[in-house]
């Protein structure tokens, strides 16, 4: 009988270290995954149960990639969200990473449902047609319910015991946040730090607030508030947008259509941030050319709702998220609570269903109609203690969730620091641009130092602009002052302000007075209009560039503008009556210089520029007609 307990006790510890059973010892006892000896990158599957609270459950098969450092000092969990494939990521986690590697291992799973673990296999799934979403549900089956953050959080933990692991640090992107602060309410005992870039948000009850929060137009208002001419403008920046989706409704235009406006909402790419609240005004009152432009960038109808993994990501974002129903009701009865809290709410404001897509029933805006929960999966349960570790949470102004809400989600960790980040996208350190740069050293020195240092973050490299002139006389002249410097220079001085000199202070010893040459109002207002031209252009090389990628594109009025190494006007129009051609070169110092001609009334006058293009209060230098200002 001794014999016999002594058998069971040891065939518990395999179970154990296998890890099939929450809770099991921090070093197997028996051996450890074959990529614990690894020397180099080692791909690897462990089995683990689909139920984690059911030991008699199936099994399923999760992937996993470890690549061991050098020396290591402990090691990283990367996830870059979605809900996606992990390993495909690879490549992308470790350029984020960088140097931390040489001293911390990295551990990249593929959440199960997905990629190689165990993928929920579903074929023509649209999820804007809730026919294909319900043929899912049915093909997947009760399974469904078990493929969430709080079990894939076991299922990495059995990973970390595996390997030998003490506790890790987690880097956790966009939906990687969700699996990270899963793993943080289940396994405190198995984490460091966290780095969380663009964090979801969680409700109180432990369930993402993604179901409820459909659209919001704050990111419009991120933008031009900073902005004295943007705020300037008539009403508010959301209060204008939704007008112009009632203009839109009322009177359809093929070149904007209702969908387009709803893709640029976000306001992320700096060029949109830039012109989105004017180009709205200007097209309310009757100038369509600003926003037809921007709408250029965006398809004009709503794609197919399509997923490289449907199953598992209805699974995860059905049975992480709340919804507008009660999860555990009837197909019927949630189909009719969503319809009711839509008609109730208005939570896509100012748009509609049949905005995005061209079904009409309320399973194409609430997928998880379609999609059984029978299970209670929260992946934060609020009276579950969360670690007193080191949790430092990027958010910026443009992302879905703005920082504040950010900020009050993630109260519930003792130890975490929200940085704002102004007028930064959704997931900041994939941001190809000098932000992402910034946010990615961020994430380097904080896993490497768990401190969260002084250094901050922005985006904020442009001013919103106001009013789009039309034609000449709608623009201000340049500022009355503008003289020829050389014209204000005492030898061995620096130019005195124009509009100081009296003749004798511009009089040198024994000669007469210099002239001092003022360009006129009409000379002033060319200028300024010209530079309004060459700053339009220079606008949509922005070093923070999400997707306003254009090889050329005509002028806002008339023209043509070029993109290449140079920037080439070719008779670009920002108004309609002034022609302006020649050549921008933006410098690698980040400068701007450009040898223009503008044409008016039949008069060319020459124009030379030197800026700095990508900065909220731009200086401009240069000659008029060789007159220097």
């Amino acid at each position: 009988m001794t014999r016999l307990k002594g058998m069971i006790t040891k065939a518990m510890g395999l179970v154990l270290a296998a890890g099939l059973l929450p809770g099991a010892p921090a070093t197997p006892p028996d051996g450890l995954h074959e990529c614990a000896s690894a020397t180099t990158r080692c791909e690897g599957t462990i089995e683990v149960p689909l139920d984690w609270g059911n030991t008699d459950s199936e099994r399923i098969s999760v992937a996993f990639v470890w690549i061991p450092a050098e020396k290591a000092g402990g090691t990283v969990v990367g996830n870059m969200g979605g809900p996606l494939p992990a390993l495909p990521f690879e490549a992308e986690i470790k350029g984020h990473l960088g140097p931390v590697l040489q001293q911390k291992n990295l551990l990249i799973m593929d959440p199960r449902g997905m990629g190689k673990s165990s993928p929920l296999r579903c074929e023509g799934v649209d999820f804007f047609q809730s026919e294909t979403v319900a043929a899912c549900a049915k093909t997947v089956g009760p399974r469904g319910a078990f493929f969430t953050a709080d079990q894939a959080s076991h299922d990495l933990d059995a990973i970390r015991r595996a390997l030998g692991l003490g506790k890790v640090s987690y880097y956790g992107n966009s939906y990687g946040t969700m699996f990270a602060q899963a793993y943080a309410a289940y396994h405190p005992d198995s984490l460091d730090a966290m780095f969380l870039d663009s964090a979801m948000l969680i409700d109180e009850d432990g369930y993402a607030a993604w179901g409820k929060k459909i659209e919001k137009l704050h990111a419009l208002d991120a933008a031009c508030k900073p902005s004295k001419a943007c705020d300037a403008l008539p009403g508010s920046p959301s209060g204008t947008w939704t007008r112009l989706v009632e203009r839109l409704r009322e009177r359809p235009d093929p070149e904007v259509t209702i969908f387009q406006t709803f893709q640029m909402t976000t306001a992320e790419d700096p060029v949109i941030g830039r012109e989105l609240v004017a180009a709205a005004n200007a097209y309310l009152r009757g100038d369509p050319a600003p926003l037809r432009r921007l709408a250029k960038v965006f398809a004009k109808t709503s794609p197919p709702g399509h997923h490289p993994d449907p199953g598992g990501y209805l699974a995860y974002r059905c049975g992480d998220a709340n919804a507008p129903f009660d999860r555990f009701a009837a197909k019927a009865e949630r189909e009719e609570q969503a319809q009711r809290y839509h008609d109730r709410v208005r939570p896509m404001e100012p748009y509609r269903i049949s905005d995005l897509t061209t079904a009409t029933d309320i399973a194409a805006a609430e997928w998880c109609v379609n999609w059984p929960t029978p299970r209670h999966s929260p992946p934060r349960p609020p009276a579950r203690a969360l670690p007193d570790i080191p949790v430092m949470v990027v958010a910026g102004d443009m992302d879905v969730n703005p920082p504040a809400e950010v900020a009050r989600s993630m109260r519930a960790f003792p130890n975490a620091t929200v940085l704002r980040v102004p007028f930064a996208p959704h997931a900041i350190t994939r941001h190809p641009g000098p932000v992402g740069d910034c946010a990615r050293g961020l994430l380097r020195t904080f896993l490497t130092t768990k401190r969260v240092d002084g250094q901050r973050c922005s985006g904020e490299n442009y001013r919103a602009v106001g009013a789009y002139p039309q034609q000449l006389s709608d623009v201000a002249p340049y500022p009355a002052r503008i003289l020829d410097a050389d014209h204000r220079r005492l030898p061995g001085t620096t130019a005195h302000p124009a509009h100081t000199l009296d003749a004798d202070h511009r009089r040198l010893s024994g000669t007469a007075a210099h002239p001092t040459r003022i360009l006129d109002a009409g000379q002033r207002r060319v200028l300024a209009a010209t530079i309004a031209t060459a700053a339009d252009a220079a606008s949509r090389r922005n070093p923070n560039i999400l997707y306003y990628r254009m090889t050329s594109e005509p002028g806002l009025r008339g023209g043509q503008v070029i993109f290449g190494q140079d920037i080439s006007l070719d008779g670009a129009r920002f108004v309609r009556d002034l022609r302006v051609s020649g050549p921008i070169t933006l410098t690698a110092g980040g400068r701007a210089t450009a040898t223009l001609a503008a044409e008016t009334g039949g008069r060319t006058h020459r124009v030379t520029l030197t800026w700095q293009p990508f900065t909220t209060e731009p200086s401009v230098s240069g000659t008029f007609d060789g007159v220097r200002f």
